[in-house]
């Protein structure tokens, strides 16, 4: 098991359980107390649990690793507004990489009725989404996640090594100017990042709801997205710091 895939089940378990003992997690993955620390001490520095003499407690700040179709429904309002600006932004003959999220399902939904495009994706539903329309879809390979519908790990990071793409549009669980963009899911994490290296353009599609908020999957840091498109509801503080980082901030 890869070192991340660990700590991933680490803070699977901690989501579950609430608490986690050093002794438990050093029988349960046979690794020595000093390993299970020094993830714990990881874990602790990305904002998701709290250590304690013996172990760790979860920390509720933390972004939950909500299912598809649990996010479809929360700032639905905010996220289709997001997508009708994303789909003006793209152009005949683009390629475009779109990760998996509500947002970019959103998104999807619009292009279908193009022409002239080719989408890169590793989500599964958005390639249903996408099925009948006249578009080039590429779909990555991977391990499927039930809760995302999404295609992660060597597969799909491999793939992507091989691609280049105009725009990507980047849905995201957590936006922060400490900890970048994160996402529940460390192997989810990675895939993003690898779609971030393949593209020219960099488009964060993010409701106010994420900004603030982080998770265990360090995506990239800020510096790596030219673009953000948002709700109204977003401080201008925060539209103001990212303009002194060299973002572009689309408020709809």
């Amino acid at each position: 098991m890869l070192t991340e895939e660990r700590r991933q089940k680490i803070k699977d378990i901690l989501e579950t359980k609430k608490r986690i003992l050093v002794n438990e997690v050093s029988r349960e993955f046979a690794i020595s107390s000093v390993t299970v620390r020094k993830d714990l001490q990881i874990l602790e520095k990305r904002g998701i649990l709290t250590r304690v003499h013996g172990g760790a407690i979860f920390n509720h700040s933390a972004v939950r690793d909500l299912a598809l179709t649990e996010k479809e429904h929360l700032h639905l309002t905010e996220k289709k507004r997001i997508a009708f600006m994303a789909e003006s932004m793209v152009s005949p003959g683009d390629t475009l990489i779109l990760d998996s999220g509500s947002t970019t399902t959103q998104l999807a939904r619009l292009l279908k009725f193009k022409k002239d495009l080719t989408i890169i994706t590793n989500a599964i539903n958005i390639a249903s989404e996408l099925a009948a329309s006249e578009l080039t879809v590429v779909l990555t390979g991977g391990i499927l996640r039930e809760k995302s519908f999404s295609l992660v790990g060597p597969l799909a990071e491999e793939s992507l090594k091989t691609i280049v793409a105009d725009i990507l549009f980047l849905g995201v669980d957590g936006v922060d100017f400490d900890y970048g963009l994160t996402t529940p899911n460390i192997l989810e994490a990675r895939v993003n990042k690898m779609m971030i290296r393949a593209a020219s353009r960099v488009i964060v599609l993010a409701d106010s709801s994420k900004f603030g908020q982080r998770s265990v999957g360090v995506i990239d840091s800020l510096d790596q997205i030219d673009q953000v498109i948002t709700d109204d509801k977003i401080s201008p503080d925060i539209v103001r710091r990212l303009s002194e980082l060299g973002i572009e901030t689309v408020v709809v």
